[in-house]
């Protein structure tokens, strides 16, 4: 159907998108899993079911009813949090319905108009629709660089910034796999009177002591913020802010993505709080993942010449976006779900494959999916 009137500029832009190849349509799951977030593979564990089956005949209800100021606020959200703030050794936590609202919320209430906002380039949308959004003034600074951050920061000085300094980065980053120097900005946030805002989203779970993340040194400062996303290694939903009690109260009191909102599900409370519990019962699901990461490595430069990210997120970048899209297209036909990832997500000249390793597969099916890999990477070439 051909759009008219009111839709035209709609359709338009559409075609534009197409042009360049960076047209988006949704697909449905089929294959091996290289392409999920799902790391720990807990997203269909019995374990997480089981809690959630529980919590139901105890009569915990699958709706919240309304915000957590209103009637939304359930025990099972409580529980959570207060699990939370032991587990990550923060002095509290805060639990929101997703990772977006989370990094919205955050950097839309807690920089003031008089502060300064410094981002790293790659860090997630989220951060970046917070930053367009808020009232400090904002600075993108080139990825992992703690040179160009501390010279902003002395730059804005010098020209009468007098407000508070706040620094936001993913400690892994979620596009190119690599981890951000955080001693190194802690330790400059510490000399600048700055905050750090460190997303965990795709380290949670998976480093530190019990899966506490690469930040799990950092936690409880005062002028330390976390955030631990729920939908990835820990398999259900929602995210957690771990942060000083007195940011956690002005967030319940300010922020209008927490006061606005239904709360998340209680019964995604009693999920995260079971995947809590499982980082800490069974270990062996870290250090299987972390064999596949080194298996994963090794294959990948042994057949395509890629240098290992050191973490479960490997990208193949191509470059153009048809080409990226037709070896995406090509490994799944082959059944690897693998998926292309284009501009605006990654910088113009980047697109990739973000290749995802979890739980979900084995050495055999890695092995298969990169000589797949290697195949169509020489017929692109070709």
């Amino acid at each position: 159907m051909t759009a008219s009137g009111p839709l035209l500029r709609y359709e338009a832009k559409l075609r534009g998108l197409a042009r360049k190849n960076r047209l988006r349509s949704l697909s449905p799951r089929a294959g091996l899993d290289f392409a999920s977030n799902d790391y720990l593979g807990l997203a269909a564990s019995p374990r997480l079911a089981g809690a959630v089956a529980a919590a139901l005949a105890a009569g915990t209800p699958v709706g919240a009813t309304g915000s957590r100021l209103l009637r939304g606020n359930a025990p099972e959200h409580e529980q959570l949090e207060a699990a939370a703030a032991r587990f990550f050794g923060a002095e509290r936590a805060l639990f929101f319905g997703s990772g977006y609202v989370a990094n919205f919320a955050l950097l839309t209430t807690l920089p003031r108009w008089e502060d300064l906002l410094i981002m790293d380039e790659l860090v997630h949308a989220s951060a970046h629709e917070a930053a367009r959004a808020g009232r400090a003034q904002k600075v993108e600074v080139p990825h992992n660089d703690v040179g160009v951050i501390e010279n902003v920061i002395t730059a804005w000085r010098g020209s009468g910034g007098t407000g508070r300094v706040w620094i936001a980065v993913e400690s892994l980053n979620s596009m190119d796999g690599d981890r951000a120097p955080l001693a190194e900005l802690a330790a400059l946030a510490d000399r600048h009177g700055a905050f750090l805002v460190i997303d965990e989203a795709h380290a949670t779970g998976l480093f530190g002591p019990h899966g506490r993340g690469l930040a799990h040194a950092l936690e409880g400062r005062e002028n330390v913020i976390v955030l631990h996303t729920c939908g990835k290694a820990l398999g259900c939903s929602g995210a957690l802010v771990t942060a000083p009690a007195v940011l956690c109260d002005y967030l319940v009191n300010r922020c209008r993505p927490f006061i606005y909102a239904t709360a998340p599900s209680p019964l995604m409370a009693v999920a995260a709080s079971e995947a809590l519990d499982i980082l800490r019962d069974e270990p062996e699901r870290r250090d299987r993942l972390a064999q596949l990461v080194a298996f994963a490595g090794s294959e990948m430069h042994r057949r395509c010449g890629i240098e290992p990210s050191g973490s479960q997120i490997i990208p193949v970048i191509i470059g153009n976006n048809a080409r990226t899209m037709a070896v995406a297209a090509a490994l799944q036909a082959r059944g690897f779900d693998v998926r292309g990832i284009r501009p605006p997500t990654v910088p113009e000249g980047t697109a990739r494959l973000r290749v995802s390793l979890t739980l979900n597969v084995g050495e055999a099916e890695i092995a298969a999916m990169v000589e797949a890999l290697a195949e169509e990477w020489e017929r692109i070439k070709a």
